[in-house]
């Protein structure tokens, strides 16, 4: 009887990625199985196709010469290149099932070390105009004394009796064979039988670091500065982890910022507000001189350009600028002779002078009426 077409046999398209032929396989082993089927023989015999095809198209030499060549290019040596045999199929089921039941089979012991964060406060000046920092924190060094291995100065570890060092024990459940992390070398193939006294085998010893952080100017709570490298050691000739030195910029007594604009609340007296003045005004800069016009409100904002954050170095934000919002302040503390000032000068006003409230008042003048009508 004729072969049938191996990405027929799958179900798949001979354009399909190795994920996808895998997938295909592993749908039909857990269908087709023998010990799922022990009487049924066309299940076996099906459960060898879909091996027997998994095995050659899973293997990229052996997929490029059936893909020109079809079935003529294993005969007289079988399909697996003089290694695939009619009833055994252990390496092919093994090799598509073994990602999904150990964890990944064949797992290297060697480690990256952890990541770490370090919280830098910094005033808004600091923050803005850019610094040096100098922190200083706690992390996990490779061992000086044993060199990262664990054991004791003159020694070596041993391979693990129980995985011959390995590193992972296979376990068979029915039909799958599921590695497993090996429990007594966890996983590194590797035991120490005389312990570092320095780091009593671990290979890493806790040590205090300290840095020069450059902070580069603009930047903003939230942002994170990347040292790579300045994390935590690797385990078993890992590569270390990276520090990320998150910035926090303390709240400032006149400023808050927005992005790359300042805003400050400037109080100006009634009578500034009333009459026009010019006053001075701080920015990150020095002292600037703010004009205010006559008749100036509570709540009008200023623009100063220019005067807020440069941003060009992060994120290529440019530069803000300042923004003033008066407050006009109500004058306190009165003397006679002033309230009696004040009392003739609103005597002498009109409605003309102060549009927002006439406004107000006929609105709720007009507001009143509507329920008399």
């Amino acid at each position: 009887m004729a072969k049938r077409d191996y990405y027929e046999v799958l179900g798949v398209t001979r354009d399909a990625s190795l994920q996808d032929i895998k997938k295909a396989y592993r749908r039909l082993a857990m269908k087709y199985h023998p010990d799922r089927n022990p009487e049924d023989t066309d299940a076996h015999d099906k459960f060898k196709e879909a091996s027997e095809a998994a095995e050659v198209l899973t293997n990229d030499e052996k997929r490029r010469a059936y893909d020109q060549f079809g079935h003529s290019a294993f005969e007289g040596m079988g399909a697996g290149g003089g290694g695939f045999h009619g009833g055994s199929f252990s390496s092919i089921f093994e090799d598509v099932f073994g990602d999904i039941f150990s964890g990944g089979r064949g797992r290297s012991s060697v480690q990256r070390g952890a990541d770490l964060k370090y919280v830098l406060d910094l005033e808004l000046e600091a923050a803005v105009r850019g610094v040096n920092e100098k922190i200083s924190f706690a992390t996990l060094v490779e061992c000086g004394e044993c060199e990262g291995s664990g054991a004791k100065k003159g020694t070596s570890p041993i391979d693990c009796v129980q995985c011959g060092g390995v590193g992972q024990v296979t376990a068979r459940q029915g039909f799958f064979s599921i590695q497993q992390t090996c429990p007594r070398c966890r996983g590194t193939g590797k035991v120490v039988t005389d312990p570092c006294n320095e780091c009593r085998g671990v290979g890493r010893v806790e040590e205090k670091k300290t840095l020069s952080v450059k902070v580069p100017p603009g930047v903003d709570s939230g942002d994170r500065i990347r040292l790579t490298g300045q994390g935590e050691a690797g385990m078993n000739g890992g590569p270390p982890g990276d520090l990320y030195v998150q910035i926090n910029v303390r709240p400032h007594q006149i400023f808050t910022r927005e992005g790359r604009d300042l805003y400050c609340e400037v109080p100006i007296s009634f009578v500034d507000a009333a009459l026009g003045g010019e006053l001075e005004v701080p920015t990150l800069d020095g002292r600037v001189s703010l004009k205010i016009p006559e008749g100036t409100q509570t709540g009008k904002l200023f623009r100063l350009k220019g005067k807020g954050v440069n941003m060009t170095q992060v994120r290529g934000g440019g530069i803000g600028d300042l923004y003033c919002r008066v407050s006009v302040e109500t004058p306190v503390n009165l003397s006679k002779r002033q309230k009696e000032l004040l009392r003739e000068f609103d005597g002498q006003s009109d409605d003309k002078q102060s549009p927002r409230r006439t406004s107000w008042f006929d609105g709720v003048k007009q507001f009143f009426d509507s329920f008399t009508d």
